[in-house]
């Protein structure tokens, strides 16, 4: 294997690793665990808001300290010294899922929370790599790998972690639940594990100026506030965030919380379990396909074509009533959720200086993540509200069950709007617009 080609799959591979995170953890075993083990005899709006409390508090972390940890790693040519630091961090949280007690729900969020702070934050130098891996000609085709690399390892791993829980006897272990306990800690050795091929396969150019020790968390520190003086010249970057901020709310919410929803509205968690790895295969091939599309089709529309779908998923899902319709939902969610995260994040590449990505994907990942602190919120409030709305009416437990599913319907439709705005604010973008404008940060950098 030649070097480019070795680089670039080194760097899809991460995607591979960290991907059983999100799948196992994060949409699959976490919310059901959270429910029936950790929080279990609670109310299940109370659940799914302390569900979305978790999600908000760690995505709140993270955007804070998202763009001035990509500055100090531009200055100190750091960006793969800050993915090892988090991606360990969150493979060891994970691990310690394990040894969270039934009943301990503020410890379990504890818990998840840090490990969602690795994740996320080794993203931010992941994403920042991209650009240094593949050319512009192939960095969309390079983004999608990554993406279908990581619904393929995820999606494996994840089968395996089915297999556990559907059948613990012929993997020596007692039941479904030590079963589940048992893969937070599979996911944290896959994670482990695969990160190494990203760090011995991918190189990361040191830049001239390059600094260490005190000087480059000052220079982090400086180059941080100087890029909100940039962004008065990079009003095109500033509108595909805006843009982005609110599409990639409606998306990780959905992917987070689907399951939840799902329980919710009193689908069976096997059925929930197995529509994620259905969305887990389809998603490898869809997302390398969705971003040859927006190759040729060019990549706005085919972000156009997703945002589109996503909204027609979103109120199929309010009106479905059988756990069939959900597969459904998951071959559907499958199809675009690859693409429309590949291509924004390529998308993005396109319209900032060189050089400086570490700091302007540290405002990419932070946007995205305040976006992720609405999302949750939104479906928990709107849940709850319309639930102590409409609670006393209920005389009987079936009308009460009954309001607990309208206000479960009401709080995952609420997340339309947000797909909605971004299109409307994407609508604005204007891609060599936006290049003119790196161009000219790029001549009056110092």
């Amino acid at each position: 294997m030649d070097h480019k080609k070795k680089q670039i799959w080194g760097w899809a591979m991460y995607d591979w690793a960290n991907s059983a995170f999100a799948t196992t953890v994060m949409a699959g075993f976490f919310p059901i665990f959270f429910k029936e083990y950790w929080s279990a005899g609670a109310d299940v709006n109370v659940s799914t808001a302390q569900l979305g409390l978790a999600n908000s508090l760690a995505s709140l972390i993270v955007a804070l300290m998202a763009p001035i940890l990509g500055a100090i790693a531009d200055k100190g040519s750091a960006k793969k010294k800050f993915l090892i630091f988090f991606a360990y961090m969150g493979a060891l949280m994970t691990a310690g899922l394990f040894l969270v007690e039934q009943g301990d729900w503020a410890m379990a969020i504890f818990v998840y929370v840090m490990g969602i702070i690795g994740f996320s934050g080794a993203n931010i130098f992941y994403d920042a790599l991209l650009p240094s891996v593949a050319g512009e000609d192939e960095i969309d085709r390079v983004s999608g790998l990554g993406f279908g690399m990581g619904y393929l390892g995820g999606g494996l791993l994840f089968a395996v972690n089915v297999a556990m829980t559907l059948m613990p006897e012929k993997f020596g272990l007692a039941g479904a639940g030590e079963a589940v306990r048992y893969s937070f800690i599979s996911v944290a050795l896959w994670w482990g594990a695969f990160t190494l091929i990203t760090i011995f396969w991918v190189d990361e150019e040191k830049a001239e100026d390059s600094l260490s020790g005190i000087a480059v968390i000052k220079a982090g520190f400086k180059q941080y506030l100087d890029t909100w003086k940039k962004i008065r010249h990079l009003k095109t970057v500033s509108l595909f965030l805006a843009a982005y901020w609110f599409y990639i709310d409606g998306v990780d919410t959905i992917i987070r919380m689907a399951v939840d929803y799902g329980m919710s509205i009193g689908f069976e968690s096997n059925s929930l379990i197995i529509a994620l790895l259905i969305t887990q295969f389809v998603g490898f091939p869809a997302a390398i396909i969705f971003a040859r599309l927006g190759e040729k089709w060019g990549v706005r529309k085919a972000i156009y074509l997703a945002i589109f779908a996503y909204i027609i998923i979103t109120f199929y899902g309010v009106l479905m009533t059988k756990e069939i319709e959900f597969y459904g939902l998951a071959i559907a969610i499958g199809l675009v959720q690859g693409g429309i995260q590949a291509l924004s994040r390529s998308y993005f590449s396109r319209l900032i200086p060189k050089g400086q990505e570490g700091e302007f994907y540290g405002f990419y990942n932070m946007l995205g993540k305040f976006a992720a602190i609405l999302g949750p919120l939104l479906i928990g409030v709107v849940g709850l509200t319309i639930k102590g709305t409409l609670g006393p009416l209920a005389n009987t437990p079936e009308q009460v069950e009954a309001i607990g599913q309208i206000a479960s319907r009401w709080g995952i439709g609420s997340v339309v709007i947000l797909f909605v705005i971004g299109a409307v604010l994407l609508k604005f973008v204007d891609e060599e617009e936006g290049k003119r404008e790196a161009a000219y940060i790029e001549e009056h950098t110092e």
